[in-house]
């Protein structure tokens, strides 16, 4: 079975939030006022050096949030989604603080210091509700994955530059961009 993963090629990237509104379109149901599951994030910006990167939640091999989560509401797919249970969620804020990507966040609406549920990407893959329920959409939001999709933000892509789907195609894909520019160092550059 196949390993889902992102990648963003940043010689690519053109910060046009391209991926952001996508993201926002296909899972407006389930995003509460504050939350937003991807994001352009440029370094040295308006100078030399410039590089944007299109960052969410990277579905990690050996995910931080999973390990600190004292209600167990993480767990991954059998391709390597990482998704969490809402109803299991307590809120505490341990992943939040793990997750080296800022990928969990928490609404900001409510009283001072009431986070409520934490929410985070799901890779269009939608949640532990049944498969195209009303209650999966208004929770997780689309489930791309199962009709056999990729997720909406690397769809929409206009310059190819987030790329989603099984780990080693992408690589492959990533390999033979920088093979075509001619390094083969400062990759991330």
């Amino acid at each position: 079975m196949a390993t889902m993963k992102f990648l963003c090629d940043t010689k690519r990237c053109i910060e046009c939030n391209g991926c952001v509104t996508a993201c926002k379109n296909e899972n407006d149901s389930a995003l509460e006022w504050g939350i937003q599951r991807r994001r352009v994030v440029t370094i040295n910006d308006g100078v030399k050096g410039e590089a944007s990167i299109s960052v969410a939640c990277m579905h990690c091999s050996d995910a931080p949030c999973m390990a600190v989560c004292p209600a167990n509401c993480f767990y991954k797919t059998e391709d390597g989604i990482v998704l969490h249970d809402k109803d299991t969620c307590i809120g505490c804020g341990y992943c939040l603080y793990a997750c080296p990507f800022g990928a969990p966040q928490f609404p900001k609406s409510g009283a001072f210091g009431a986070r409520g549920k934490m929410d985070k990407c799901t890779f269009c893959a939608g949640g532990p509700e049944e498969n195209f329920s009303d209650a999966e959409r208004q929770k997780y939001g689309a489930n791309r994955i199962a009709e056999g999709k990729l997720p909406m933000c690397a769809e929409l892509c206009a310059t190819k530059s987030l790329l989603a789907g099984d780990a080693e195609v992408i690589s492959n894909i990533f390999r033979e961009r920088v093979a075509y520019r001619g390094s083969n160092k400062n990759v991330w550059g």
